[in-house]
């Protein structure tokens, strides 16, 4: 069976539906999909634990679960990041590189996992264009903010489908950078190892 590259009018069709369901929706099947699926739903998930995170009539204690609901979901979210592009330059090692060949600085899944950000917000803010309690100038406002986040989308769709054309055409390619989120590692985190040694002057720990 030949690999077919995923084109971003299918993965941004996808992305809608699925949150105008709430759930799973229609997709090719394959691993790839499996990823891009994965990706969105945990996008999903960390779009509402942020709105829960921000409230302020309830009890510390449940902030705290949204918090490590959303280191959760991140991690979950950057996996399935990095197994798009582990696919998809699986698919691509084959093919020869032209001299010069151009280095794209964003993957293709961190692109694929932007667009599914993109649609989440598109939704929301064109839900904040429907209220029926917001003043007109709300109102005007978010419907400018729309309109933005829209073109935005198309400029990444475009970005996409140019990506991976040109990589398939040897023309240009991209790396996976991992994410190492070091504080979601018990290992590597020193507040959960119990190291209480603070971190060298000039060092990062992220």
């Amino acid at each position: 069976m030949t690999f077919t590259f995923p084109r971003a009018a299918d993965i941004a069709s996808f992305h809608d539906l699925a949150i105008l369901e709430g759930g799973p929706a229609q997709r090719a099947s394959g691993p790839l999909w499996d990823a891009v699926a994965r990706n969105h739903r945990f996008n999903c998930l960390l779009w509402a634990e942020e709105d829960l995170a921000r409230r302020r009539d309830v009890a510390d204690a449940a902030i705290a679960a949204n918090k490590r609901a959303i280191d959760g979901y991140n991690q979950k979210r950057n996996d399935a990041t990095e197994t798009i592009d582990e696919i998809l330059l699986a698919e691509l090692s084959q093919v020869p590189r032209k001299t010069p060949c151009r280095q794209n600085s964003e993957t293709a899944g961190s692109m694929i996992d932007r667009l599914s950000i993109l649609a989440l917000k598109v939704f929301h803010m064109g839900l904040q264009t429907e209220r029926t309690d917001a003043s007109a100038e709300h109102i005007a406002r978010c419907q400018e903010k729309l309109e933005l986040l829209r073109s935005q989308r198309e400029d990444l769709k475009n970005c996409l489908d140019e990506l991976l054309l040109d990589c398939r055409a040897g023309a240009a390619h991209f790396k996976i950078y991992r994410q190492f989120k070091m504080y979601n590692d018990p290992s590597l985190n020193p507040q959960l190892y119990g190291s209480s040694s603070p971190p060298a002057a000039g060092t990062t720990t992220r």
